[in-house]
């Protein structure tokens, strides 16, 4: 795992997959707003998925901009919006996006400090986390940015 600081969103201008925290309720508060502002199209299918029950804590919704070919990886982390994330739920829906990324062409994968803004946890606390997961990942990198300080 990696860490660089820049503009998460600024990786799919780039063509690069990226992963951001979803809870399950349908609810788009922080990045995920200016994901559901670029990406409307996808927005509806996560809220779809919320709505009739699909999308668990755990879970991945991969979605790919068909214009760009840019993966975006919702990631269910928590099951309500606010300080709500599990680093169970980060660990298990990082997985599953790791699992579906090398059969879709996606050798990288970008994240946020997921579960440690909005989300309610300890930085530290993710960062571990995402690194033994990453630990288990041959096939995909894991690169967290992170805003300029």
């Amino acid at each position: 795992m990696r860490e660089v600081e820049g503009s998460l969103l600024s990786v799919a201008e780039r063509g690069e997959a990226f992963g951001h925290g979803c809870n399950c309720e349908g609810v788009m508060g922080g990045l995920a707003a200016k994901v559901e502002r670029r990406w409307p199209a996808m927005a509806a299918v996560y809220r779809a998925r919320c709505d009739d029950g699909t999308f668990t804590l755990g879970e991945v919704l991969p979605w790919i901009d068909e214009e760009t070919g840019v993966w975006i990886y919702n990631l269910a982390t928590q099951q309500r919006p606010g300080p709500d994330a599990k680093l169970e739920a980060i660990a298990d829906s990082v997985r599953a996006a790791i699992d579906h990324a090398p059969k879709n062409g996606v050798r990288t994968i970008n994240l946020p400090r997921i579960g440690s803004g909005i989300g309610g946890l300890d930085w530290d606390d993710v960062r571990a986390t995402l690194e033994r997961v990453d630990a288990e990942a041959a096939e995909v990198e894991l690169v967290v940015v992170s805003l300029p300080n």
